[in-house]
């Protein structure tokens, strides 16, 4: 009893534990001799190359069932929103101010201007084809490279005045400024009855001015051309509007116009203040979200 009891020195205790790691009697490392070694490892690599092969097997299960060009889930909204560029969301909603006079008001505008219609740049739109038809841009088959769809180009040039190649400023300088109406993707969106959506401006209040609104609509009449729809996945059409110096001391609103069949209206207002000829001006654009209606309709939202 009394050897059973007595407590092992530590050098001992490491004698015991250098002889587990490696007992050179035996031949066995850790326990084990060196074939059951190579036959456990065998196992666990077997056994985790079958556990990947299972795991890559669903996953490419699964994107075999995924179409690369249209969501399994999409919005119940069927038409599209309106967005507006430069965009200043955040904090300041979209409320859009500058002093024309002090060009660090509008340089920041103007530099997402900029950087917005790099993607429209020739280089960018080289992959693109040029369309000329006015009719929907159906595609049936993949014929693009990379098993893709083509897409019509749409350059920057085309935006003429508001380009941002004559004048890098895009009219902020000079108190007329470019504004890029851009209508958001929805997949197989049609416009009804083939009739191009455009874009219109008018005043918020038409009876405190009866002056025309004066609004410059690149492409020509504010059009989104039919012959980039459907949206197979490249990038969008944009309008652009400027406006002239001279009644930007009015608000103004924009509508989407086309043929339609419901309406649902989500407002988004932009106001816009500037000391123009030491005179304080105010524009005011409302984009609204639409459904179609059965005949040809304009909306108004009020703020």
């Amino acid at each position: 009893m009394a050897a059973l009891q007595e407590k092992k020195s530590c050098s001992q205790r490491m004698e015991e534990f250098q002889r587990y790691c490696w007992n050179p009697d035996t031949g066995q490392m850790l326990g084990r001799t060196l074939s059951r070694w190579v036959w456990i490892s065998l196992y666990y690599v077997a056994f985790y190359v079958v556990m990947t092969g299972i795991f890559a097997l669903c996953i490419y299960t699964l994107m075999c069932t995924l179409d690369p060009y249209t969501p399994d889930y999409q919005d119940q909204l069927k038409s599209p929103g309106v967005t507006l560029r430069p965009d200043v969301y955040g904090e300041k909603g979209l409320d859009i101010s500058y002093n024309v006079s002090d060009n660090r008001t509008w340089v920041d505008l103007v530099n997402i201007l900029h950087n917005f219609l790099e993607g429209y740049s020739p280089t960018s739109q080289e992959d693109n084809i040029n369309c000329t038809s006015e009719k929907y841009f159906f595609q049936d088959v993949f014929g693009a490279p990379n098993h893709t769809k083509f897409s019509c180009k749409f350059m920057a040039d085309m935006l003429q005045n508001c380009s941002g190649l004559t004048d890098p400023n895009f009219g902020f300088a000079e108190g007329k400024p470019c504004f890029i109406i851009k209508m958001n993707r929805i997949v197989n969106f049609l416009p009804s009855n083939s009739t191009a959506p455009r874009a219109d401006c008018t005043f918020l209040d038409q009876h405190k001015d009866d002056r025309p609104l004066q609004v410059e609509y690149y492409p020509p009449n504010g059009t989104f051309s039919l012959r980039y729809f459907p949206y197979y996945g490249k990038k969008a059409q944009v309008g652009l509007s400027h406006f002239s110096q001279q009644q930007l001391q009015n608000h103004l609103k924009v509508s989407m116009i086309g043929k339609r069949k419901a309406i649902n209206v989500l407002p988004m207002q932009v106001k816009q203040r500037c000391p123009l000829a030491r005179s304080d001006c105010v524009a005011l654009w409302v984009f609204p979200y639409l459904k179609t209606h059965s005949s040809p309709v304009k909306h108004k939202c009020q703020t």
